[in-house]
C-alpha cells in the first residue's frame, strides 16, 4: 500500500504547476521569497548575495547529469557537514533518492519542450511518522563570485543537490536554521528508517582483533544487504574545538559518508591468486569535496601499486580527488569514535525472508502527563503509557522514541529539543490497566536532546510497559513511539487508571482487594520421572485464569511470571498450579491456594509439589510472592 503523504503548508505540487503554465509564467514561492529572512535568522547576510534561476547560471540546466551520485556533492558556505553527508548516502540508493526526489523524470528540464518548464519543483522527506511533500521554486542563492552560496553539484548543470537542499532548509524555517545537526535526523527525514548510534571503542577496538573483525562485518552486512546508509565521525575532545583537523587530515566533528564496506584482494598475478591477501577496507566521502585523508590508501599514495588494475575494477574500486577515498579498517577504528546506522525498515507483510514488524504509536506530553525520568518516582508514572506482548522465548526488540521537530521555531527562540528517553517495565501477564507502581525495569534508554531515542534489546516472553519521558517532569510536546520485532506485538497506549468494569464488576464491594502475584525462578524440581517433563504454571481467581509458557524438558523451569487478580470477594482464593505437559492429558504436579489475609502488605509462600499444601516461610520448589491492597489506587 502506498504511504500518506501530506503537503506542506497546503501548497500542492501539481495544482501549483498547472496553474503557472496555464499562465506562462515561472512559479514564484510566496512562502520562501529570496529574502535575508529566508537565508539567516540571527546575521545579516554578506553583501553581494543574488538570487537566480538555474537558466541564468548555465545554457543547459539539469535535475541531473549522468546520472545521481554520492560524487555529485559540495558542501558550500554553509556549516550543514551532516545533512551534505546524509545526502551523499542516500544518492547511493536508487529506491530511496526517488522517494525524496519523487517523479523526478517529470521534474527534469526537456530542452525539447521549454514549454512545460514552470520553475518550481518538489522534494518529499520523512517527519514524525509522515512523507511531507515541499514545494520549491528554482531561484537559488549566489555569492559574489557568481557561484551557488551553498551546496552544488561537480557538474555545474546539475542542480538536484541544491534544490533539495533549499526544500529542506524551506521544511527547517531557513538556510541557516541547517546549522549544526546530527546527521542521524537527516538520514531519518530523507529514508523514513531508525537511526542507530554506535560509540566506537577505540581502545577496545585496537586491542582486540575479535571486536573490530565483528564491526566490520555489522557494517558490510547492513551495508550490502540491508541497504542501511552509514555515516561517521571523530568527537572532539574537552577544550578541543569543532572541525579541528587532525595531522592524517580527517576533521573533528565533521559528518563523512560511508560509501562502500568491502575486502580487497592485494597482489598481482600469481601471488594474488595463491597468496590470497585481502584487507577489510571502508570508502569514505567529504562533504567539502576534498579529500582530506593522507594516510595509507589516500589519493596517489604507494599502496594502490599492491591493487592489480582487473581487481579495481572488479571491486569497483577507484582513486579520485573529489571527497571520495579510502582507507584501511584498522586505520578507522583507530581515528572514528561514532558511527550513525540508519536501517530501511520494510513494512511489507508478504515477504519470502523475515523482516521487522513495525508497531507505532503517537503520543503526547500535557499537562498531568509529563513527570519526567525515573528518578522523579512521584510523578514518573503519570507520563504516557504503552503495552506490549512478546510471544516467543526471547525477541530482539528495537524501540524508537522520536519527538516533534523544533528546528522552524528556532527563529522564535524555541528551537531547542527536550532531552527524551524511556523506560521498559516488566508487568503483569494479564495487565489491562495503567502501572500505578515501579516494578521491574527490565531495559532503559539513554537520556538526550536529540531528536529521538533508539534502543536495541533483547527481552523474554511477557507483557512490557514502555513509558515515554523527558528527562525533567512539564516538558510538554509531541512524540512517535516505534517498535520493531520480528512477530505481532500488539502495541497500544494504556489510557485507564483502572481495568474495564466489564472485566470484572461494575458494582464492587468497598472491602475489594487486589492482589499481584508473581512466581519467581524455581529451584530443581525433584521429580521421580526418569525424563525432565514439560512443565507450565496455571494462576487462577474468581474465573480467571493466566498460564505461563511451557517449558520443555527441563526440571529447572525459570518461572518469572507476573499476574494481577481484582477479586471482588476478598475472601475467595488465589490459586497457583503446575502442570506437566502429557501426550494425551496433561498431569497436575502440586497446587497452592493463597488464602485471604488481613493488614499484611507482603507474603512468601512455597508450593510442595508432593502433597500440594502450602507452607509460608519453608525453602522448597516454587517460590511464589504476592502483593495485596484493600485499595485499587494503590497498586
Amino acid at each position: 500500500m502506498p504511504e500518506r503523504v501530506q503537503v506542506f503548508k497546503g501548497q500542492r505540487y501539481h495544482q501549483l504547476k498547472r496553474r503557472c503554465l496555464h499562465r506562462g509564467v515561472l512559479f514564484q514561492d510566496p512562502l520562501f521569497p529570496p529574502c535575508a529572512e529566508s537565508l539567516f535568522y540571527r546575521r545579516a547576510p554578506p553583501t553581494g548575495i543574488t538570487w537566480k534561476r538555474p537558466r541564468e547560471l548555465c545554457k543547459d540546466p539539469r535535475l541531473f547529469v549522468d546520472g545521481i551520485s554520492s560524487r555529485d556533492l559540495h558542501q558550500g558556505s554553509l556549516g550543514n557537514c551532516w545533512m551534505v553527508a546524509a545526502t551523499s548516502c542516500l544518492a547511493t540508493e536508487p529506491s530511496l533518492w526517488k522517494k525524496v526526489i519523487p517523479g523526478h523524470c517529470e521534474q527534469e528540464w526537456n530542452p525539447k519542450r521549454p514549454d512545460l518548464y514552470a520553475g518550481i519543483f518538489h522534494f518529499r522527506f520523512w517527519r514524525l511518522g509522515v512523507w511531507t511533500d515541499v514545494v520549491i521554486d528554482d531561484r537559488l542563492p549566489v555569492g559574489p563570485d557568481g557561484q551557488l552560496l551553498f551546496c552544488r553539484s561537480t557538474n555545474p548543470r546539475e542542480f538536484w543537490s541544491a534544490l533539495l537542499e533549499k526544500a529542506y532548509a524551506k521544511l527547517n524555517g531557513c538556510y541557516e536554521a541547517l546549522e549544526g545537526g546530527n546527521t542521524a535526523e537527516a538520514l531519518v527525514d530523507f529514508t523514513g528508517g531508525v537511526s542507530e548510534p554506535l560509540c566506537l571503542d577505540r581502545v577496545g577496538l585496537a586491542q582486540h582483533p575479535d571486536q573490530r573483525r565483528a564491526l566490520y562485518q555489522t557494517l558490510s552486512r547492513v551495508h550490502s544487504r540491508g541497504g542501511a546508509l552509514i555515516t561517521c565521525s571523530i568527537r572532539p575532545g574537552e577544550g578541543e574545538g569543532v572541525e579541528s583537523v587532525l595531522d592524517c587530515g580527517l576533521v573533528k566533528g565533521h559528518a563523512y559518508g560511508v560509501t562502500a564496506v568491502r575486502k580487497v584482494r592485494v597482489g598481482s598475478g600469481l601471488l594474488a591468486l595463491f597468496k590470497k591477501s585481502r584487507l577489510h577496507m571502508i570508502r569514505m566521502r567529504n562533504p567539502w569535496g576534498t579529500a582530506d585523508w593522507t594516510g595509507a590508501w589516500s589519493h596517489g599514495s604507494p599502496q594502490w601499486q599492491q591493487v592489480s588494475r582487473s581487481e579495481r575494477e572488479k571491486m569497483g574500486v577507484t582513486v579520485r580527488d573529489d571527497g571520495e577515498f579510502w582507507m584501511e579498517f584498522d586505520d578507522f577504528c583507530r581515528f572514528f569514535t561514532d558511527v550513525v546506522v540508519c536501517r530501511r525498515m520494510e513494512r511489507a507483510l508478504l515477504c519470502p525472508r523475515p523482516r521487522w514488524r513495525e508497531a507505532r504509536r503517537y503520543g503526547e506530553w500535557s499537562e498531568g502527563r509529563c513527570g519526567g525520568c525515573v528518578n522523579h518516582r512521584d510523578s514518573f508514572l503519570h507520563n504516557p503509557q504503552f503495552m506490549l506482548e512478546l510471544q516467543r522465548e526471547r525477541d530482539e526488540v528495537l524501540i524508537c522514541l522520536q519527538q516533534e521537530d523544533k528546528r522552524a521555531r528556532r527563529r522564535e527562540g524555541a528551537g531547542e529539543n527536550l532531552p527524551i528517553g524511556f523506560e521498559v517495565l516488566r508487568v503483569e501477564a494479564n495487565r489491562q490497566s495503567r502501572v500505578q507502581r515501579v516494578g521491574e525495569q527490565a531495559a532503559s534508554s539513554v537520556y538526550m536532546d536529540s531528536r529521538s531515542v533508539f534502543l536495541r534489546t533483547e527481552l523474554s516472553q511477557g507483557r512490557y510497559v514502555i513509558v515515554p519521558t523527558t528527562f525533567n517532569p512539564g516538558g510538554a510536546g509531541r512524540f512517535l513511539l516505534r517498535v520493531f520485532t520480528e512477530t505481532h506485538v500488539g502495541l497500544r497506549e494504556l489510557k485507564e487508571d483502572l481495568p474495564n468494569p466489564s472485566t470484572w464488576s461494575c458494582c464492587v464491594p468497598a472491602s475489594c482487594r487486589v492482589t499481584a502475584v508473581t512466581l519467581r525462578q524455581a529451584s530443581k524440581l525433584g521429580l521421580p520421572h526418569c525424563r525432565a517433563p514439560d512443565v507450565y504454571a496455571v494462576m487462577r481467581c474468581e474465573g480467571s485464569a493466566v498460564r505461563s509458557r511451557v517449558f520443555r524438558a527441563t526440571s529447572n523451569p525459570q518461572f518469572n511470571l507476573r499476574a494481577i487478580f481484582y477479586r471482588r470477594n476478598p475472601e475467595r482464593h488465589v490459586k497457583i498450579e503446575i502442570w506437566a505437559r502429557g501426550l494425551l492429558m496433561d498431569t497436575l504436579l502440586g497446587r497452592v491456594r493463597l488464602p485471604a489475609w488481613e493488614n499484611e502488605k507482603e507474603k512468601s509462600w512455597v508450593i510442595d509439589l508432593q502433597d500440594g499444601q502450602s507452607r509460608p516461610g519453608v525453602r522448597s520448589c516454587i517460590h511464589v510472592d504476592t502483593a495485596s491492597s484493600d485499595c485499587l489506587t494503590d497498586l
